[in-house]
């Protein structure tokens, strides 16, 4: 079975949906192997994003995902990256495909409910800044 690294992001946690995220998360077949809600700062942020240090939206994403409690997930399937990108939808709610969770629930570029892992590779690395192994139950 994949795994992939899920967050619902500080927006979905104070609109009190990640019941809702979870939900279609699991209904394409997705199981969540294990769940935390922490509330990051600033620099833990920095250190997850650094891949992105470079781009214009750097400083906004990390100021936004530290700004409020976030939940953290590891998803487990087959094709568990690209099956969760699917039921994420685009990052710009506006382009997400209807039935996604970034077009059903997502308000903005920034603050669209979740971010997923894009690799396998990306995946184990996600994973691991957030969870040990015993934190991992399938």
């Amino acid at each position: 079975m994949e795994k992939t690294l899920s967050i619902i992001k500080p927006d979905a946690v104070a609109r009190n949906i990640t019941g809702k995220v979870n939900d279609r998360l699991e209904t394409v077949g997705l199981k969540i192997v294990a769940q935390k809600k922490l509330l990051l700062t600033k620099a833990q942020v920095e250190k997850f994003y650094e891949i992105h240090k470079d781009k214009a939206f750097y400083d906004s994403i990390c100021e936004y995902m530290s700004s409020g409690p976030v939940v953290v997930q590891v998803l487990a399937g087959p094709d568990a990256v690209e099956v969760n990108r699917k039921a994420m939808g685009a990052t710009n709610p506006a382009n997400a495909e209807v039935g996604s969770i970034r077009r059903d629930f997502g308000e903005s570029i920034e603050r669209n409910v979740v971010h997923g892992s894009d690799s396998n590779e990306n995946a184990v690395k996600e994973i691991a800044f957030f969870f040990s192994g015993i934190e991992i139950i399938e």
